[in-house]
């Protein structure tokens, strides 16, 4: 069993906040991260999974059981099934303000659970558990395979590639058919399962909602509105365009990334590494897997951005720091990669402190002072340094 990277930090919280809630996909690891934090906890912990209806019939009066166990940690699995629960949470929390009252669990963001901050606001602590990334892994850990299988932890410590394939599968299917349309999908799995093949066809390229709403036959602001879905439950990410006065016609849309490259690779059929290096776009699954590593080990304070403007100077990724510091990085699968006129064009707009070519080999040298080629692995040890 590996010990996730956030332990500390939620243990951190929970001397603090009367509840923390702990957001993340469905099965990436939470319960099992909760049942950790009990040898750390002063209190007992008693857990509550939502979906299982023994459980549930606990609850039938809430007000009585969160008195009751007032002075225990209550856990609650799968909170955004019962979001009428967040008043009465507000109200024992308020008639008994201590720490580590209460751990909430859900498998989509605080804005898709629509009650939880407007009525737990100052009370609670958002923190979200990503899939297993680079910085938490041994350095033995297989880079490759979290690149084919994905973070889940079902999927990456599969006995097999074939078992991690088949939990995959499983997982999606779950997930169109049931979880989907619970938090609020008004989308047949038909057609779930439609718009995510389309999604994974465009990672890593700009998002042009009205050339998606002709393909799906719906409006632009509905598919809109559905993107904005898979994003807060975990399943895209939008990587915003840079919106700085430099005085040139910059990109304004977004690019799109399927967050879990495991789940990527299954939606296009792709099952090992030479199917992903044979695809048209393995250069944006490479990027996506880069992009989502370097989120998951930095802060929320961090700016995170890409450049391009419209006479072709671009940078993959561009990330700000709060001390101002401001650094381009440039994605690369290639082992001996090149730079583009468009990229130092971009360096001087950006005025940036460095540029940093990431590819897939742990190779490492400087193609000028300022400019560094190596792997994600040195690059995510290096980006401390500017925190």
């Amino acid at each position: 069993m590996l010990v996730r990277s956030i332990v500390k930090d939620i243990s951190e919280l929970l001397t603090e906040f009367p509840a923390v809630a702990l957001v993340g996909p469905r099965q990436v690891g939470k319960t099992t991260l909760v049942k950790m934090l009990q040898e750390q906890l002063s209190k007992e912990l008693v857990y509550v999974d939502l979906e299982n209806p023994r459980d549930e019939r606990k609850l039938s009066d809430p007000v009585l059981f969160f008195e009751n166990n007032q002075d225990k940690c209550v856990v609650l699995d799968e909170i955004q099934r019962r979001k009428d629960l967040f008043p009465i949470l507000r109200s024992m929390i308020d008639q008994h303000r201590v720490s580590a009252r209460f751990i909430l669990l859900g498998s989509a963001s605080p804005e898709l659970i629509r009650d939880s901050s407007e009525s737990l606001a100052g009370r609670i602590y958002y923190q979200e558990l990503t899939p297993f990334h680079l910085v938490e892994l041994e350095e033995s850990a297989d880079e490759k395979a979290l690149l084919l299988r994905g973070g889940f932890p079902n999927s990456y410590l599969a006995k097999s590639d074939n078992m991690s394939w088949l939990w995959r599968e499983s997982f999606l299917q779950t997930y169109v058919e049931r979880d989907l349309p619970l938090l609020g999908l008004p989308l047949s799995p038909i057609e779930a399962r439609r718009l995510l093949r389309m999604v994974s066809l465009l990672q890593g390229q700009l998002l042009n909602y009205q050339s998606l709403s002709k393909s799906l036959g719906v409006t632009a602001p509905t598919v809109k509105r559905y993107i904005h879905f898979l994003e807060h439950a975990f399943l895209v990410d939008l990587l915003e365009p840079f919106t700085g006065n430099i005085g040139k016609r910059i990109t304004k849309s977004p690019k799109i990334y399927v967050r879990d490259t495991g789940i990527l690779n299954y939606l296009l059929g792709i099952k090992d590494y030479n199917d992903l290096l044979a695809h048209p776009n393995a250069g944006g699954i490479w990027e996506g897997f880069v992009i989502q590593q370097i989120q998951s080990a930095l802060n929320t304070d961090v700016d995170k951005c890409f450049y391009r403007t419209g006479h072709g100077a671009e940078i993959d990724l561009v990330l700000t720091f709060s001390n101002q510091k401001r650094i381009g990085i440039e994605i690369k699968l290639s082992s001996s990669p090149s730079l583009t006129r468009g990229n130092y064009e971009a360096m001087n707009d950006l005025k940036l402190n460095a540029l940093y070519v990431i590819i897939p080999t742990e190779e490492s040298y400087f193609l000028k002072p300022t400019i560094q080629v190596l792997g994600i692995r040195d690059f995510l040890k290096l980006i401390t340094s500017y925190v």
